[in-house]
């Protein structure tokens, strides 16, 4: 059964309702040093949808019976813009934006070097500026952009993409209705565009053999945004050699 203003077809004679392929990205942006007064900070987006970040620390941490001794406790915040959407939010912290700062958090203390900073705090803000599907994703991608701009010791930069399922088809860079009323989606980070997952957060059910190619699909997509971060930074950190 159809659910409530659902349209008819999601894919059409092989497009999306808005146009794109199955395997194409909406126009994605990225940039870096955005912030002035933050030790790092970049934008990243996938059309409508607009995530801004930015870095604190590392920097001593209080109360100091918070501190791990070995490393430095990274705190990730995430948040929703309340005029992000059509329907003005409600501001502040919400389980959805908890879970999702964890998420995060998760994903990116994997390339952190984190015992690096012993007894501090590294503070991350994610701001949705702009939301149309696949949130989660541009945050990452926008905070692990902030992280390289500070200068903080990683493996890598991390890249994410959505993958989801709609009208029976795999598609690339969940948006608009497929996120609304598609079958399944799929969120996705990987190390440097490879293949080294850091994130795997999947609504719905699917077949083994899709799974596969959501996995592949997504690869490839991660690989392209890694492309974007890097190329974000190169133009940043060029500019201030030339000056």
């Amino acid at each position: 059964m159809a659910k409530a203003g659902a349209p008819e077809k999601l894919i059409i004679h092989g497009k999306r309702l808005d146009g794109r392929k199955l395997d194409e990205f909406r126009p994605m942006k990225a940039e870096v040093g955005v912030i002035p007064r933050s030790e790092g900070s970049a934008t990243f987006s996938f059309g409508e949808t607009k995530a801004l970040a930015g870095v604190q620390g590392p920097r001593p941490m209080h109360p100091k019976g918070l501190q791990e001794p070995t490393r430095t406790k990274l705190r990730c915040y995430y948040f929703m813009a309340p005029f992000a959407t059509s329907e003005r939010g409600r501001p502040g912290r919400s389980r959805r934006s908890t879970e999702i700062s964890m998420v995060v958090a998760e994903a990116l203390s994997n390339v952190i070097f984190l015992e690096d900073y012993p007894k501090t705090a590294l503070d991350i803000f994610m701001e949705i500026l702009q939301a149309n599907a696949s949130t989660r994703c541009a945050a990452l991608n926008a905070a692990s952009m902030a992280l390289a701009d500070a200068g903080i010791p990683m493996r890598d930069i991390v890249s994410s993409v959505s993958v989801g399922k709609a009208d029976g088809e795999i598609v690339l860079d969940v948006a608009g209705a497929e996120d609304n009323f598609g079958d399944v989606d799929l969120a996705v980070a990987t190390v440097g565009g490879g293949d080294a997952f850091v994130l795997l957060q999947m609504d719905g059910i699917i077949t083994m053999e899709e799974f596969k190619k959501m996995l592949e699909i997504a690869k490839h997509g991660c690989a392209t945004v890694y492309a974007q971060q890097k190329a974000a930074l190169m133009k940043r950190y060029t500019a201030e050699v030339s000056e």
